[in-house]
């Protein structure tokens, strides 16, 4: 049985801010933020969206009627969760109108659970035929206004179907993957912004997957030349050249052309949006798959997932027949280039007007007249939504 991603789509709010703009007012050079960090701008999240509206607003996009009768899992993986006992998938199931008949279940490890639910769908329909689930990774990137980590910042969400028969790519059961006690990123329950040690998170990201890709060789005898292409976790785009530059030079001259040009396609979205967290590494997988024209069913992808603390994973797809015509390419670059551009006074008041306190009834800024699904504020204790 073939089994793998069958639909794909993107969401990220509708506000965005340019990097060179937060550059100057920061008093950097703005090539420190756009050749060195390798990003041009960041999604800005205001007060009526959260995790559980951009899942709900990504998975819109791709189920149908079909899906809400074969749905039988919702799995939701995040870091940016809303509530320390209940699921968001809770909510992304009343929003979707789906079955109560289904599971419903949020993960957490930092930037890499969005690849455990993945593998968990894949090993779900594998022993239910006929059977779908529902995977959404979603996630706000906040590390605090001027801090170091500010142009790594970011908010989205990445919704996927897995099934049998896939129309994108197929799972492959090739992973290896590895986990180790590090501090290089975490954030405690009583504060809103990670803690992080970015060069440490770096080095870990760099060794994790050098050796896992050691390891993934000895394991399937496979060789760089017979990948297409890679997608990486990008916290920020620099850091997928980082990895692949350990091992470019095991690639011919000309496949290392190759790799290097489909590497800066799985960019573009990422240089656009940001961090987001669990959805990093399929945004970038959405972007190659969008922007390497040469492309074509048959072709594996290598595919490194990283979650800081540490876990990451290294594993394949292979696309499928007809693949490109179920990309959602023109639909996500419309939504990123319709954005509104605010200035940097904008994005710190957004910054500063999360509502994070439940004992308190307050409305969010909720716009009217949208078909978005909004987070509408607190009543006695509890979110509301629309």
């Amino acid at each position: 049985m073939t089994i793998g991603i069958d639909k794909i789509a993107f969401y990220t709010p509708n506000y965005v801010l340019d990097l060179v703009t937060l550059a100057k007012a920061r008093g950097d050079e703005p090539d420190k933020y756009t050749i060195g960090i390798g990003q041009n701008r960041q999604t800005v999240v205001p007060n009526f969206e959260d995790v559980v509206t951009m899942g709900a607003n990504a998975a819109i996009k791709i189920i149908t009627a079909d899906d809400r009768e074969k749905i039988d899992l919702i799995i939701f993986a995040t870091e940016s969760g809303i509530d320390n006992s209940k699921s968001s998938a809770l909510y992304m199931q009343t929003l979707l109108e789906l079955s109560e008949f289904v599971r419903t279940i949020e993960l957490k490890q930092a930037c890499y659970a969005g690849t455990y639910g993945l593998m968990q769908a894949r090993d779900y329909v594998a022993t239910h035929p006929g059977r779908r689930v529902l995977v959404v990774a979603s996630d706000i990137a906040r590390y605090g206004l001027s801090t170091s980590g500010e142009v790594t910042q970011g908010a989205g969400a990445i919704a996927m179907i897995v099934s049998e028969a896939p129309k994108i790519v197929s799972i492959n059961t090739d992973s290896v993957y590895m986990s180790r006690n590090v501090s290089d990123f975490w954030r405690p329950v009583d504060r809103q912004e990670a803690l992080v040690d970015g060069h440490l998170s770096t080095d870990i990201y760099k060794e994790m997957f050098l050796t896992l890709w050691q390891r993934y060789q000895l394991k399937t005898n496979q060789q760089l030349n017979d990948f297409a292409g890679f997608a990486f976790h990008l916290p920020y785009t620099k850091m997928g050249k980082k990895a692949l530059d350990q091992i470019i030079n095991e690639a011919t001259l000309a496949h290392q052309q190759k790799l290097t040009h489909h590497l800066k396609a799985s960019q573009k979205f990422n240089r656009e949006v940001g961090n987001l967290y669990t959805g990093s590494v399929y945004l970038s997988l959405l972007s190659l798959l969008s922007y390497a024209t040469d492309l074509k069913s048959g072709d594996k992808l290598a595919i490194f997932s990283y979650g800081s603390g540490a876990e990451a994973e290294l594993y394949s797809v292979t696309l499928q027949n007809g693949f490109e015509n179920h990309v959602p390419a023109k639909m996500t670059q419309q939504l990123l280039s319709k954005r509104q551009l605010v200035s940097v006074n904008q994005y710190e008041t957004m910054f500063k007007s999360q509502l994070y306190d439940s004992h308190i009834n307050i409305n969010s800024n909720a716009v009217k007249d949208t078909k978005l699904f909004q987070f509408l504020g607190w009543h006695n204790g509890e979110r509301v939504y629309r």
